[in-house]
């Protein structure tokens, strides 16, 4: 089993609001959990802009879906829901918690996409990690601006809490969860076998997708999620022979060492 040094996070998944990575990734960060790897999530708000629910809903709700997704930490800052904006004040806030997590893969929101907080949180977070990766720049610590899930899962023994910020970090590899925008994916990962936990831990937000008069014109039907969300994961899952998959994007080269051994048939 492959981890990253000091047994640190091996990837961290970044999004605007609780809930984005469970509709976007979170079939890929369990799949990675139950291979044997620390996985990790920042949200960068906590919901208090919602027209369902509080942020103190999403605060239960969101340890709950971590736990259901096997995660080692969870955390969520506070800037403003509705106002994600690429500030230097934000930017040292989001590479306090690299430098600490130490992360070797970091899934990013796409950087295109309806929501401004969306596509703002992936170049405050891309921007994030260059700076984090400055030896000589100092980063004050993010812990006052932390609202840390209480896990208490076997993966969740790792405790930003109890750790300093260490020395210059960079992410090795940056994707990018595109399933918010149509765009063709670089990639996809097959998690047919936790589509049903994924769809769990969705679900965990009670507050957001119970039938309610709240939203009720913006949100679906209770009964219409699953459909939703499983039509999603069918289609791309169809671009790559599976039953159910996740579309990431990169934009850098691929590398291959074996041509016999690519993946999905041409014909």
């Amino acid at each position: 089993m492959a981890q990253s040094p000091n047994d640190s996070i091996a990837v961290l998944a970044i999004a605007a609001h609780r809930d984005d990575v469970e509709q976007t990734c979170g079939g890929t960060l369990l799949k990675m959990a139950e291979r044997g790897y620390r996985t990790a999530i920042l949200d960068l708000t906590r919901g208090e802009m919602g027209t369902r629910g509080t942020a103190a809903d999403r605060t239960r709700e969101a340890t709950e879906a971590a736990r259901i997704l096997r995660v080692s930490w969870r955390g969520a800052l506070d800037i403003p829901d509705g106002r994600v904006e690429n500030t230097w004040e934000n930017r040292l806030m989001v590479a306090a918690v690299i430098r600490t997590l130490r992360p070797r893969v970091l899934i990013l929101p796409y950087e295109k996409g309806r929501h401004p907080d969306h596509y703002n949180a992936s170049k405050l977070s891309y921007e994030a990690c260059f700076l984090a990766g400055l030896s000589k720049l100092e980063v004050p610590p993010a812990e006052e601006h932390l609202d840390i899930a209480p896990l208490d899962s076997a993966n969740s023994k790792f405790e930003i809490q109890k750790l300093k910020i260490s020395t210059a970090h960079r992410p090795f590899k940056i994707i990018y969860a595109s399933l918010y925008y149509d765009v063709r994916p670089t990639f996809v990962v097959d998690i047919t076998d936790q589509f049903d936990r994924r769809f769990e831990a969705l679900m965990a937000y009670r507050s957001q997708y119970e039938d309610q008069q709240a939203g009720r014109g913006l949100f679906p039907a209770r009964a219409e999620i699953r459909q939703r969300v499983e039509t999603m994961a069918r289609f791309y899952g169809l671009l790559a022979g599976v039953t159910y998959a996740e579309p990431f994007v990169q934009h850098e080269v691929g590398l291959v060492e074996d041509i016999t051994a690519l993946p999905v048939k041409s014909i």
